[in-house]
């Protein structure tokens, strides 16, 4: 079943041509990943499936059955509702039961009610999902206003309302920005899923390459459609581009013989020599054609690291009476690359600022050697002038930066981040949000650190730039210390990592953030296999001591139980005919069900002692 056609569509923005004449179809089951450099006009095709934008040309239809949902970059809500209120604007009946149950359970409503509409709707299972999705994002206070949270907050909120309302075709622009590692894997298995239909934009490589069958690139206005995950579409992209390559080749072999023939041709032209000049102009085109150029290798000339580089001792860091850092301590190597991993508010941050002298610490000390010359990238930094043209912005801190045997000036520098000679003298104002991300990055690289801090250097960066920064921090000889939740980009270029685990305590692990995982499952299963343990030797345990007889304090109790145990049956069957009867007042029916539970540990409890007891009688 085909859930989205989109035909011929074209797109300027500006006098910039976009995309012309793409074409694309998504059927039941299929998940599609669109990827491009940032500017090519991803984001303007998701608007346009919204509606909110209008195409130069062509057309696109979803199934007239089937729900799409949207996620964008910079959700919009009205700041002044709650995050309960927020979420009842979706429409899901379901969802709204659920929530409506939520809220009676806390005084806030008609609890008899709300479990008659659940049971109507059979929305129980479907509650617990909710607090699943709720939770995983950690959205707990529903009566919070939705203008107190952070950009970050509200994406993940937007996120979750989508799930929850569970479309029929999920259109994600850049999921797993602002989710931690702990959400962006638990994200991942969702979408895995066999029945949930996807296109989305992610620079997210991991996500590309455990998820999607079909990868479109988006490239100089012309759409390529890879059949496969991440790793077939690099074996596709490279074959293509040698394809080019010689058929560029042969072109321009044909062009320097073309162009010899129309050198000596007189200015009379004959039929056939008019035909021979109009093939010139085409085989000229493709001679000319701009093949993407493998990166080059770029070692950065930095002031040499002296034998003291950055000592911590015993920092000590708390906020509210919360600890976020508690005697940390390491000395750091030169040349090392530490990734930072660790759950949003732990203090991965608050190191890095600690780090640079930023924020101050409360306990501990800090010792660092005298050739140390940071360079920060934070998300606090990203502030440039609008009026200023993006070659002025480099030109400011540097016009040449130290490379291998010379030097790189602004300009190659800038066409290196993929800036072209033609948008260097754009104002910074008409940049994307990517745009300006690689931007402030070379800022921070024309300074020309020797250690070298990233505080998630991989939101909003397409994946061109990704690999162009790759390849830029292998070559780099000095300290990286990289905050990121993208897991692609820290197994690349990190060598161990600093795990945050809360209450201030911070694991240092040798090994990439796969090694980790692996050895989190691996400790896993070794709890496991103890448990199973455990339970066996209790079990052979309880089987030695089956010969003994019971006490007599032990059959006194055996008999009492019995009494309990059938006399707190009998009144959890009396409340609960109560709560389904005619009780309207919520106090009442919370009392009542307040004692349920009650009744319902204490039977837990003292059926667990009978079977104990059980064994001897």
């Amino acid at each position: 079943m085909n859930y989205l056609a989109v035909n011929n569509l074209t797109k300027y923005y500006g006098d910039k041509l976009l995309f012309k004449d793409i074409t694309l179809f998504i059927d039941k089951g299929q998940k599609v990943a669109l990827i491009a450099k940032n500017g090519s006009g991803k984001s303007s095709l998701i608007k346009i499936l919204q509606g909110l934008e209008p195409p130069e040309s062509g057309d696109f239809k979803f199934h007239k059955d089937i729900k799409a949902g949207f996620l964008v970059q910079e959700p919009e809500f009205d700041d002044s509702k709650t995050v309960y209120e927020t979420i009842m604007h979706a429409e899901n009946p379901i969802l709204m039961a659920s929530l409506i149950y939520e809220h009676a359970l806390d005084g806030k409503g008609d609890l008899q009610t709300a479990m008659n509409k659940m049971d109507e709707l059979e929305a129980w299972d479907y509650e617990q999902q909710m607090k699943t999705i709720l939770g995983k994002f950690l959205i707990f206070d529903l009566d919070q206003r939705v203008g107190t949270m952070s950009g970050g907050q509200k994406k993940r909120l937007a996120l979750a309302i989508l799930l929850l309302e569970q479309p029929d075709i999920f259109i994600l622009d850049e999921p797993t920005n602002h989710l931690d590692m702990d959400m962006v894997e638990w994200l991942e298995e969702y979408l895995s899923k066999n029945n949930i239909t996807l296109l989305m934009i992610t620079h997210d490589r991991y996500f590309l390459e455990n998820i999607c069958n079909e990868i479109l690139e988006l490239e100089n206005g012309v759409l390529y459609k890879h059949k496969g995950n991440y790793s077939k579409y690099l074996e596709n992209k490279e074959l293509r581009e040698e394809n080019m390559r010689v058929n560029v080749e042969k072109a321009q072999n044909t062009f320097r013989k073309e162009l010899e023939w129309m050198r000596r041709q007189p200015k009379a032209r004959t039929v056939k020599a008019k035909s021979r000049e109009d093939n010139f102009e085409n085989v000229k085109e493709k001679a000319t054609a701009k093949i993407q150029d493998k990166p080059v290798e770029m070692e950065v000339k930095m002031q040499r690291l002296g034998g003291k580089i950055l000592e911590l001792h015993n920092i000590h860091k708390e906020y509210d009476d919360k600890v976020l850092l508690d005697k940390f301590s390491h000395k750091f190597q030169r040349g090392e690359r530490v990734g930072i991993v660790g759950r949003n508010g732990c203090g991965k941050s608050t190191l890095l600022n600690i780090i640079v002298g930023d924020e101050q610490f409360d306990k501990g000390n800090i010792v660092l050697g005298e050739t140390v010359v940071f360079g920060y990238y934070n998300q606090k930094g990203l502030q440039l002038k609008e009026d200023k043209r993006v070659i002025e912005v480099i030109k400011n801190i540097a016009e040449f930066l130290p490379v291998g045997k010379g030097t790189l000036s602004a300009a190659q520098l800038l066409e290196r981040f993929l800036f072209p000679f033609e948008q260097q003298y754009n104002y910074v104002s008409t940049l994307s949000g990517g745009e300006r991300r690689r931007l402030y990055l070379l800022t921070i690289l024309m300074k020309n650190p020797n250690f070298l801090i990233l505080d998630e250097p991989t939101n909003d960066l397409d994946i061109l730039t990704l690999q162009v920064l790759e390849d830029f921090l292998m070559d780099f000889k000095g300290c990286l210390v990289i905050v990121s939740h993208d897991r692609y980009f820290l197994d690349k270029l990190t060598e161990h990592l600093f795990v945050f685990e809360g209450d201030g305590k911070v694991r240092d692990f040798l090994g990439n953030y796969n090694e980790y995982r692996l050895q989190l499952k691996e400790e896993a299963r070794q709890s496991r296999n103890e448990e199973k343990n455990s339970a066996l030797q209790n079990s052979k345990t309880n089987i030695a001591a089956v010969k003994r007889k019971l006490s007599f304090k032990e059959q006194t109790e055996f008999k009492q139980l019995e009494k309990d145990i059938e006399k707190l049956t009998l009144e959890k069957v009396e409340l609960a005919e109560k709560l389904s009867g005619s009780i309207t007042d919520h106090k009442e029916i919370q009392k009542v069900s307040h004692r349920i539970d009650e009744i319902l540990k204490q039977l837990d409890k003292k059926e667990m002692r009978w079977l104990e007891l059980s064994e001897f009688a």
